[in-house]
Order: structure tokens, then C-alpha cells, then sequence
């Protein structure tokens, strides 16, 4: 596994994370294959996934508590658990409420690190990052960071929280470059935050021309177009992707991807695809 700093924290994470959208249900509860669920996440632990990504909002709490159900046979302080307040939670006693809620579903005492989900602008962010700070100083929470979050928000975040801000987690992938468009990449990589990318491999999603470039490229590093993708992303500075999988296939085709090197030209090329 290849290892990033959290922002400015010292502390080392996976670059490859595990997202868990859709295990065990999507904005409802599925139970129907609890087990393999179980099972998948397990082996995904084993395998060296220690970064994990859920949230409160996902299967309504229920992918938590699938996490947590596989946690438990792995030393805790291995793992990086992130989990992240939906937007409705954000005052400071719904969010303090949340977070206990989200602390009983994955079994653990602490969150590593702890996001906002979305923003609300009907809620004071001081408000939120004030309880999120309590929340650090309660020791309920390792690190504080934001979710959806533009350039201007993450920089106002920045200002207002008490504690660092370490990450912005967004959309980001070949295809989807909104990062780069309002300048949050170059935020991030100047400011030592980390930007966590999810749907890095824009669900399957491609235009004709970039999986027409990805595919000449993959071939000559005799990997997957997906594979290339993911190494595009964890090649930039402070940049760290956390794709689902849902199978162990796609875990080690996923891992395989930390030890792809494009080249320079090959970058540059998958860059200009825009």
C-alpha cells in the first residue's frame, strides 16, 4: 500500500481508500446480503484497505453498521475510519447527536476523521466547526475536514475552524474536473490539505475519446483503463482516491494501480483530456 500524509498532520493513510456508498442498501436500508457485505469489507481490511469512507447518510446508518460488524476482528488502531454528518445535522446538538449515533453503529469509541457532508447555508459553518472542534477536544474525533466543499467554502472553513481543516473530500476523476476548474487543487496542494476523490473511476462512465486515449495508454502498462485512472489521480501531490468495489476481483485490480508509474507524457496526455 502506498501512503500520503493528512494534510499537515503527520499522520500517514492509505492513498487508496475503500468508498462504501451502496453496501448495504443507498438511501435505505438493503439487508439481503448482510454477510457477504461483511465478509467483502473483511477481506478488503486484510487485503491492506485500512482506509475506510462511510457516512451517516448512506443505507440510513446501516452501511455503518456494517463496517463496524467488520472492524471488529482488526486491531482499531490500524485502521482510519472516515465518516461524515449529513447536512440536516449540522447545528451543534443534531450534529453532536449524529456523531454518537454513528460512534454506537461502527462499534469504536473515536472516528478518525470526521466530515461535513454537504454544505447548508441555512446553518452558521462556525456553529459546525465549533462542534466539531468540541467533538476533537472530547476526543470523540481524531481530525476535522469538509465534503463538497468549492474553493470558496473550503478556504472560509479554513479561516473559521479552531482545529485544522485536513481534507476536502469531492468529486474528482478523469472525466469530472470541477477541482482544477475553481482552482481547489491548487488550494489544497498549496495549503497542505488532502483531496480525497470519490467516484474516481466515474462509475464506469466515459466519453468515446477519453476510453479511446486511457485504452492506448493502458496497454502499454498491460493494465486496466480503470487502473490507469486511479494512477493518474494518486500521482498528484495531496491527492488520494477512495473507490468501491464490490467484489475481491476488483480490490486487487484496484491495488494493483499503486504500482503503475505513468510516465511524464502520459500524465500530460490524460490531463489535456478535458
Amino acid at each position: 500500500m502506498l501512503f500520503k500524509e493528512l494534510g499537515k498532520t503527520g499522520k500517514q493513510i492509505p492513498a487508496l481508500g475503500l468508498g462504501t456508498w451502496g453496501i448495504g442498501g443507498f438511501e435505505v436500508p438493503d439487508y439481503s446480503k448482510d454477510e457477504e457485505h461483511v465478509e467483502i469489507l473483511k477481506k478488503a481490511i486484510e487485503m491492506g484497505y485500512t482506509h475506510i469512507d462511510t457516512a451517516e447518510y448512506y443505507a440510513a446508518g446501516h452501511t455503518e453498521e456494517l463496517v463496524g460488524r467488520a472492524m471488529k476482528e482488526f486491531d482499531r488502531s490500524e485502521l482510519f475510519v472516515v465518516s461524515k454528518v449529513w447536512p440536516n445535522h449540522l447545528k451543534e446538538k443534531d450534529l453532536l447527536n449524529s456523531l454518537e449515533k454513528s460512534l454506537k453503529r461502527l462499534q469504536t469509541d473515536y472516528i478518525d476523521l470526521y466530515l461535513i457532508h454537504w454544505p447548508n447555508p441555512d446553518v452558521p459553518l462556525e456553529e459546525t466547526l465549533s462542534a466539531m472542534a468540541k467533538a476533537v477536544d472530547d476526543g470523540l474525533i481524531k481530525y476535522v475536514g469538509v465534503s463538497n466543499f468549492n474553493k470558496r467554502l473550503l478556504e472560509e472553513a479554513v479561516n473559521k475552524s479552531r482545529v485544522p481543516i485536513v481534507c476536502d473530500q469531492v468529486l474528482y476523476n478523469v472525466e469530472e474536473r470541477e477541482p482544477e476548474k475553481d482552482g481547489l487543487l491548487n488550494f489544497c496542494q498549496k495549503e497542505g490539505i488532502t483531496l480525497v476523490a470519490y467516484s474516481p473511476l466515474n462509475r464506469g462512465v466515459l466519453s468515446v475519446k477519453t476510453k479511446e486515449t486511457l485504452e492506448k495508454i493502458a496497454k502499454k502498462y498491460d493494465a486496466t483503463v480503470y487502473q490507469i485512472m486511479l494512477a493518474w489521480l494518486i500521482s498528484k501531490d495531496n491527492v488520494v482516491a477512495i473507490p468501491k468495489a464490490g467484489n475481491i476481483k476488483h480490490l486487487k485490480e484496484n491495488l494493483e494501480a499503486l504500482k503503475i508509474k505513468l510516465s511524464k507524457d502520459d500524465l500530460e496526455l490524460i490531463s489535456g483530456l478535458k
